[in-house]
C-alpha cells in the first residue's frame, strides 16, 4: 500500500511522541545517521555532476592551448588555462584554481583545476563545502603531416565570389595546419598554383632538368644570312624558308612548366640525367600562374601566397596534381624535408578545382586529359598518398568524374555549391588532418 509523504510524517511524529520505554529516543539517535547519508548522497552527486564539467572544461583548456604551448611562458600558459577553464566551468565552484604544463619531451599539455561547491545538506553536520578537481593532458599524435594543396587558379576562379573564398579558406587552413604541430618539423605543406601550367621560377632557368625544345622552338628570332631580321616568329616556320633562327637567352622565361613526356606526366620521379623525356619542359604560356613553393614551415609567407593567386588560363588539373605529388617526394626545383624514422608521416594531397579539364600540352577534350589524371591519381594512392578532392560547381556543371575518382576511400570527394563553401570545407579537412588528441 502506498503511503503519502503526509501520513509518512504524521506516522513518525506519532512515533516519535511515544513515551513508552526509550523508543522515539532510539529512533531520534538513530535517523542522525541517516539523515547524515542521505544529505551526503545528495551533495555528493551535485559533486559528481560539477566534476564531470570541471574535466570537460579542463579537456578543452589542454586541446586549445597545443596551439600556443611552444610559444608561451609559464605565466601565459597559467592564464590562458584560467582563462578557458572560468569559461567552461559550471557557475557553483568556489575558489577556483588552474595550473598548465607543457611537457616539451613527450609534446604534452597538461591541465589541472581544482574548486570547491557549497553544500545544502551536509553543511548542517559542519561540512560546508566539498572539494573537487580534475585533470586533462592533450598531446600530438605520433604522425607527422606533409600536405600539399593544389589549387585551381584559372580565369573562371574569377566567377561568383570563388577566388577571394579561396584565398580566405586556404589562410584558414593554414592556420589550422600551423596549430597541428607542437614543434616546428610536425607539419610541412606546400602550395601548388595551377592552370594549363604550373610555374616552378624563372631562378631555375639554369637548370639541367629543364628540357628547353619546345621553348626554344617558339621564343627566339629569325634572320636571313646577312643578319636582317624576318617576321617568323617559330623556329619551324623560319627555318622551312631557309632562314635562321636565333633562340632567345632563358633568361626570359616566366618560369611556367608544361605536362612532361608521357609517361612521366603520371609520375613523381625526379628527372635523369640524360633523359630528355624526364625533364620538366619549359613553356611560354602567357597566363602563367603565381610561382609555386615546395614543403616548409614558413606559415606567415605562405598566408601572403595566398592573398597573392589570381585567376588566368585554362583548367589542367592533372598538372597541378602531379605537382602536389612531386612536392611531397621532391626531385627538381624541389628538396624534401628529412623524415624522421621515430614518426609516423602522413602525405596528403588536397585538390581542388572549379570546372572540367579544358587543355593540357597534349589535349583539349576533357575525356583525354582525364584519363592521363587519373593514372596520375592511381600512382599516387599505390604510393600510399592520402587524397582529397573538391569540385567547386557554382555553374551548373557536370559532376566532375576524375575528381570523384581521384579521391581516396571514406568521402574524401566534396562537390561545393557556393563559393564560401570552400572556407568550411577547408575548415573541416584540416580539423580532420589535427592530430591533437585529449590522452587522459
Amino acid at each position: 500500500m502506498a503511503v503519502t509523504h503526509t501520513a509518512l510524517f504524521t506516522r513518525l511524529a506519532s512515533f516519535l511522541r511515544n513515551d513508552r520505554g526509550n523508543v522515539g529516543i532510539t529512533f531520534a539517535v538513530s535517523a542522525l545517521p541517516l539523515m547524515a547519508m542521505v544529505g551526503a548522497g545528495i551533495d555528493y552527486g551535485s559533486l559528481t555532476n560539477t566534476r564531470t564539467s570541471l574535466k570537460v572544461a579542463t579537456d578543452a583548456a589542454a586541446l586549445a592551448l597545443t596551439a600556443v604551448a611552444t610559444t608561451s611562458t609559464q605565466d601565459q600558459l597559467n592564464t590562458a588555462a584560467l582563462n578557458y577553464v572560468t569559461a567552461g566551468a559550471p557557475n557553483n565552484m568556489q575558489s577556483l584554481t588552474v595550473s598548465a604544463t607543457y611537457n616539451t619531451t613527450t609534446s604534452r599539455v597538461s591541465v589541472t583545476a581544482s574548486a570547491t561547491i557549497a553544500t545544502k545538506i551536509m553543511n548542517a553536520f559542519a561540512i560546508p563545502t566539498l572539494t573537487t578537481s580534475a585533470t586533462s593532458t592533450a598531446e600530438f599524435g605520433s604522425s607527422r603531416l606533409r600536405v600539399a594543396l593544389a589549387l585551381d587558379n584559372t580565369g573562371s576562379m574569377d566567377d561568383d565570389g570563388k577566388m577571394p573564398a579561396l584565398r580566405t579558406a586556404t589562410k584558414n587552413l593554414l592556420d589550422k595546419l600551423q596549430k597541428a604541430g607542437s614543434a616546428s618539423g610536425d607539419v610541412y605543406v606546400s602550395m601548388i598554383p595551377f592552370n594549363r601550367d604550373v610555374n616552378i621560377g624563372n631562378s631555375n632557368y639554369s637548370q639541367s632538368w629543364i628540357d628547353w625544345t619546345t621553348w626554344d622552338a617558339n621564343n627566339g628570332t629569325c634572320k636571313n644570312s646577312s643578319g636582317s631580321y624576318k617576321s617568323y616568329y617559330s623556329k619551324s616556320s623560319c627555318t622551312s624558308r631557309g632562314y635562321l633562327w636565333y633562340p632567345d637567352s632563358h633568361s626570359s622565361w616566366n618560369g611556367c612548366i608544361m605536362d612532361r613526356t608521357q609517361n612521366y606526366d603520371t609520375l613523381a620521379t625526379a628527372p635523369v640525367s640524360g633523359t630528355t623525356d624526364s625533364y620538366f619542359p619549359a613553356d611560354d604560356y602567357g597566363s602563367c600562374p603565381l610561382q609555386m613553393v615546395g614543403l616548409n614551415n614558413n606559415f606567415t609567407n605562405m598566408k601572403a601566397m595566398a592573398d597573392s593567386m589570381y585567376p588566368t588560363g585554362n583548367t589542367n588539373q592533372g598538372i597541378g596534381f602531379v605537382w602536389a605529388w612531386q612536392s611531397l617526394v621532391g626531385g627538381g626545383p624541389f628538396s624534401v624535408p628529412a623524415e624522421d624514422p621515430k614518426y609516423q608521416y602522413d602525405h596528403v594531397i588536397i585538390l581542388m578545382s572549379d570546372g572540367m579539364n579544358t587543355q593540357n600540352r597534349w589535349y583539349s577534350s576533357s575525356t583525354s586529359i582525364d584519363n592521363r589524371q587519373k593514372l596520375a591519381c592511381d600512382n599516387a594512392k599505390a604510393a600510399g598518398v592520402t587524397i582529397y578532392t573538391i569540385q567547386v560547381n557554382t555553374g551548373g556543371d557536370p559532376d566532375s568524374d576524375v575528381l570523384e575518382y581521384c579521391a581516396s576511400p571514406g568521402g574524401k570527394f566534396t562537390i561545393l555549391t557556393a563559393a564560401d563553401q570552400i572556407v568550411s570545407k577547408f575548415n573541416d579537412i584540416g580539423t580532420g588532418l589535427n592530430k591533437v588528441r585529449i590522452v587522459d
